[in-house]
């Protein structure tokens, strides 16, 4: 679960998050839209402990992360629209540094990165150093990072840039199976297919603030347009926010 409370967040004379308040419930893949510039990576690294807001509360799994944020962050697994690893380290040697920061055994370890790689077609390519990967690769390594420590909540930004048709389709099926269990996925992506087809929840931003959240067939229902796609009517209603 996540949980935002009046949420805002400012650099300078602009307000890019401005009260927001949200609610993620456990077992769902929530999607987060919203134009460029709307807030959707500030308010990701918000929750994902890498920005702090200037007002409001945050709570992973009813764990506060500005008041215990060592400990909500066990909660989390965060995969970034640009991952970004140590150069000097292989594949391999990089899933063994997170499995230490989260504690993970041997054993354990050696099972979900066996797991994870496999799904991805990627155990060969993890003897390979980081700097000579190209973005998918990237993209793959630090989906499997976030799987491997058994997380509760899962936040992504734009993580389908850059893979190929199965590693996405891959991506998809490992989300469900996850939520499925009870977790939490935070999905943010400005691919209107996507969310329209993976999203169970979903939440559009724009201008920092929050103009509609529910499920694509409430927004169907609210805009009154039952044969319109995603992409339709998010245009016609951050349009419309603009004016």
């Amino acid at each position: 679960m996540i949980k935002l409370q009046n949420v805002s967040k400012s650099f300078g004379n602009k307000t890019v998050v401005n009260d927001l308040t949200l609610e993620i419930p456990e077992g769902k893949i929530f999607g987060f839209l919203g134009p460029n510039g709307a807030g959707k990576s500030t308010t990701i690294k918000m929750i994902s402990g890498i920005e702090k807001p200037d007002s409001g509360e945050i709570f992973i799994n009813n764990i506060d992360i500005l008041k215990s944020p060592l400990l909500a962050k066990t909660q989390i697994a965060y995969v970034p629209d640009e991952p970004v690893f140590y150069s000097h380290m292989t594949g391999i040697q990089y899933l063994n540094f997170i499995s230490d920061i989260f504690g993970i055994s041997v054993e354990e370890r050696k099972k979900n990165i066996e797991e994870y790689a496999d799904a991805f077609n990627f155990l060969n390519e993890l003897k390979e150093f980081t700097n000579n990967y190209s973005h998918g690769m990237k993209q793959k390594l630090s989906l499997i990072s976030a799987f491997i420590h058994n997380p509760k909540v899962i936040i992504l930004d734009e993580p389908m840039v850059g893979l190929d048709a199965k590693a996405a389709k891959t991506v998809k099926q490992l989300l469900k199976d996850f939520t499925q269990k009870g977790n939490t996925v935070f999905f943010s992506t400005h691919v209107m297919d996507t969310a329209e087809r993976f999203c169970e929840c979903l939440a559009i931003i724009s201008q920092g603030n929050l103009i509609f959240t529910g499920t694509f067939d409430n927004l169907k229902n609210i805009m009154g347009e039952n044969n319109s796609t995603l992409e339709d009517l998010f245009l016609e209603l951050t349009e419309a926010e603009k004016k």
